[in-house]
Order: C-alpha cells, then structure tokens, then sequence
C-alpha cells in the first residue's frame, strides 16, 4: 500500500516570499504617495519595490512547484499578496491623478471577486490561471510598472521618448483591464465547475 505524500510545513521558502511581499505593500505604497506623487526619486523607489516584489512572485512559485512546498497557506496567501500589491498601486495612482478612479473600482471589483471565489472553492480544488489570466496578469503588470514611473513628470525634459513611453503605457493599460472585464466572466465560470465536480466527488 502506497504511503500518502508528506504534507509540506508552511514555514519554507516561498511562504516566507509570499509573506515578505505582503510586508512591501505599505513601503510601496508610501513611496508612490510622498508629495502628491511628484517626488521624482520616490517614483523610481516605490518602481523598485514594485518590480522586487513581482520578481518575488514569481520565484516562490517555482520554488514552491519544483520542491513540493506548495501548502493550503500559500494558495490562499499567495493572491491575496498580488492583490494587495496591484491594489495599492491601482488605488495609489488614482490618488495622485495618473489612473481613473473608474479604472480602479472596476479592475478591484474584479481582482477581489475572483480571489474570494477561489477561496470558496478551495476545498474542492484549485482554480488554475487560464491563458487569459496569465496574459492579463503580465499586461497589468508592465502597465503598472510603467504608470508607476514618473514618465509624465518627466514627459516634457524627454520629448518624443517621454511621449512615446507615456503612450505605452496607456496602451497596456487599456489592453490589461479589457482582459480584466473579460477574464473575470471566464473565472466565474471556471469557479462554479470546480464546485460542482468537488460536491459530486464528496457525494460520492
């Protein structure tokens, strides 16, 4: 008879990324808000901690894949901090005028509904990304990224560059929450199978 699997502990690795990118948020935040978000050389800090925690991001994964240490914990914790990140950013950037606040409402509508449907379904499975999500995700990302720097701020001392990142920028943006809206419909359904699979296997 074969012996079940050892349950990996929660205190490894890439809980302990997981848990270091949610500590983040706030310096983050922080950095994108000194003076109104004017502050140049806090844009380009609060940009550095963005792309740290992202890169985090994806190293915990792979450590978590490849050296089976992928526990309860970290599937719920895991996009509750890549939610927070982007959440503070999209909330950040519309408090200091780059993002419309119907852009944020609408993108953390949408980020929060899913994660809280795959909390209510972990029981019964996990909720893969589908191609749409993994591609939203990177667009949001880069987006992000790009509105985070001070390219308008500096937009005027780099000319045609400055213009040309700025546009950019409001491209990916447009691209990544239409794939936003649209993926979310997908999740939602994707949600309810697993339940419903889940139940039957109980059931049965």
């Amino acid at each position: 008879m074969t012996e079940p699997a050892p349950v990996p502990s929660n205190w490894n690795l890439p809980n302990a990324l997981t848990a270091l990118r949610i500590a983040m948020v706030p310096f983050f935040g922080w950095a994108l808000l000194v003076d109104g978000g004017g502050a140049v050389t806090w844009r380009v800090v609060a940009w550095a901690l963005f792309v740290l925690a992202m890169i985090t991001d994806k190293v915990d994964g792979d450590i978590a894949r490849s050296r089976n240490l992928v526990t309860d914990f970290g599937k719920i914790a895991d996009p509750i901090a890549d939610k927070a990140l982007t959440g503070m950013a999209f909330v950040g950037l519309s408090v200091i005028g780059e993002l419309w606040w119907w852009v944020t409402a609408l993108v953390l509508l949408r980020e929060w509904g899913i994660t809280l449907l795959r909390i209510w379904v972990i029981r019964y499975g996990v909720m893969a990304a589908g191609r749409g999500g993994k591609l939203k995700t990177v667009l949001q990302t880069v987006a992000l990224g790009l509105f985070v720097l001070p390219i308008r701020i500096l937009q005027d001392d780099w000319g045609t560059v400055g213009d040309v990142l700025w546009g950019v920028a409001v491209v990916l943006m447009v691209a990544a929450v239409g794939l936003t809206v649209v993926t979310g419909g997908d999740y939602v359904l994707k949600a309810l199978a697993v339940r419903r699979k889940g139940s039957a296997s109980l059931r049965g």
